[in-house]
């Protein structure tokens, strides 16, 4: 569905409403040659061209939101081309999340500014084919080999033990127990292939270097592994 300029104009300093979307919505669909009629059996807005028997169904709201998307989902039982109508979203990142999660669901994005009206097609409905993406789905199993044992807990916030860390600690663990050590010798006791390059980039501040290739442990290492 292409962009157009809707009606209606809300000034900067009023507090929208969600009956303010409608005047813009209903004059775009009815510029793409719909006939347009509002809460029709539940549903906020309907629109439907001569001849069709597929409606085109438009849920209004002030926000994304769970609410929306189920009011959303449950008129894909009814027709195959519904919309969401929210006001501008401010922010590419959170527009793109959106878009995302509409084109995900099925659903149509419709993006009203409610300054002058103007109505933009973020994505249309349809069917939703995810494309993977090898490079994330390759990094998430390297880090499930890699990682020894579960030690997070599903769900928490915070500081996450990731596989690099749990290296970091083993490297930390030796140079505290034998002082400052190859990076051959650390890796050959710990067995972290990266034993070297982890301490050199020093991610946690728990190394430094004593003189070419040898390292030792900082007091904040020290406290880590203590």
């Amino acid at each position: 569905m292409p962009q157009g300029r809707g009606a209606g104009y809300l000034s900067p300093m009023t507090q929208p409403l969600e009956t303010d979307l409608y005047p813009p919505v209903k004059a775009f669909l009815e510029g793409q040659g719909y006939e347009v009629k509002s809460e029709v059996a539940g549903a906020d807005v309907v629109g439907l061209r001569a001849g069709d028997t597929d409606p085109v169904i438009v849920e209004l709201k002030l926000a994304m939101s769970l609410q929306l998307l189920h009011q959303a989902l449950e008129r894909l039982k009814i027709s195959d081309a519904v919309y969401l109508a929210i006001p501008q979203v401010k922010g590419r990142k959170t527009l793109a999340r959106h878009v995302a999660l509409c084109r995900r669901l099925g659903l149509g994005l419709l993006t009203v500014r409610l300054s002058d009206g103007f109505v933009e097609a973020q994505c249309d409905p349809g069917p939703y084919a995810p494309r993977k993406v090898k490079a994330r789905q390759s990094r998430l199993l390297r880090e499930f080999q890699r990682r020894d044992g579960d030690p997070n807990r599903g769900g928490a916030a915070g500081k996450i033990v990731t596989a690099y860390r749990q290296d970091a600690l083993r490297c930390a663990a030796h140079l505290a127990e034998h002082g400052p050590c190859r990076g051959a010798a650390v890796k050959a006791a710990t067995g972290v292939a990266r034993a070297t390059t982890l301490m050199r980039d020093n991610h946690y501040g728990w190394f430094e270097k004593v003189e070419k290739g040898i390292y030792q442990i900082t007091e904040k290492g020290r406290a880590e592994t203590s």
